[in-house]
């Protein structure tokens, strides 16, 4: 009195096709597959995801800064009247 035997299964087959319906069936399986694969794609996203955070990267390099674009906003506050420098009082 363990294992199911195939007699079981078909009754419970009839059940479930009585109960939903042979038309709803096939669309109920192929909500459960999309929704497996989803699933399953994020799983494998979340693991590849930890194996990106625990491997070492290379700092990256600071950005260089352009010396004429510095002077060329200098002398764009210096024609307008208001001072080049930056105010160090605080307020």
């Amino acid at each position: 009195m363990g294992a199911m035997s195939p007699w079981h299964w078909a009754i419970v087959a009839l059940v479930v096709v009585i109960l939903f319906g042979s038309k709803k069936l096939p669309d109920a399986a192929r909500g459960l597959g999309r929704s497996l694969r989803i699933f399953k794609s994020e799983v494998k996203e979340m693991q590849n995801d930890g194996k990106t955070d625990t491997v070492p990267t290379q700092p990256s390099a600071p950005a260089q800064l352009d010396p004429q674009a510095n002077v060329q906003a200098s002398n764009i506050h210096a024609t307008n009247g208001v001072n080049a420098q930056p105010d160090t009082k605080s307020a």
